[in-house]
């Protein structure tokens, strides 16, 4: 199934649902194109990987890449929701410890309040 993208305010945070399968190519470039113009605002980001089927070595490039440009953007950028195959991948090539990734949406979500009083201490 190719890479379908939904996207959606809640607030302050664009959330970013992905449903089908990130890899090399269309897919891949389509989350690239679709989350680097938001992130050009610094804003808040969350991509929404509940309906993600699976995952290459592309798809797994985009997401550091995004990563790396909302830092230098002074966005926020968080993923929610792996599936257990897609987590098991971020476990095996350290994505965990790069990535800022939650179990579910709400937790993603609560997770940006959590940094906004945090900044303040």
């Amino acid at each position: 199934m190719k890479l379908s993208l939904e996207t959606r305010n809640r607030g302050d945070i664009l959330i970013v649902h992905c449903q089908g399968r990130i890899v090399y190519r269309d897919e891949a470039a389509a989350l690239s194109h679709v989350v680097g113009e938001v992130l050009q605002n610094g804003c808040k980001v969350v991509i929404d990987l509940s309906g993600v089927t699976s995952i290459d070595s592309a798809g797994i490039g985009e997401l550091v890449f995004l990563h790396t440009r909302a830092q230098s953007q002074n966005a926020d950028l968080k993923v929610a929701s792996p599936s257990p195959l897609v987590r098991d991948l971020f476990d095996l090539t350290n994505l965990v410890s790069v990535l800022d990734i939650h179990p579910d949406l709400n937790d993603a979500m609560a997770a940006f309040d959590f940094t906004q009083v945090c900044a303040d201490c």
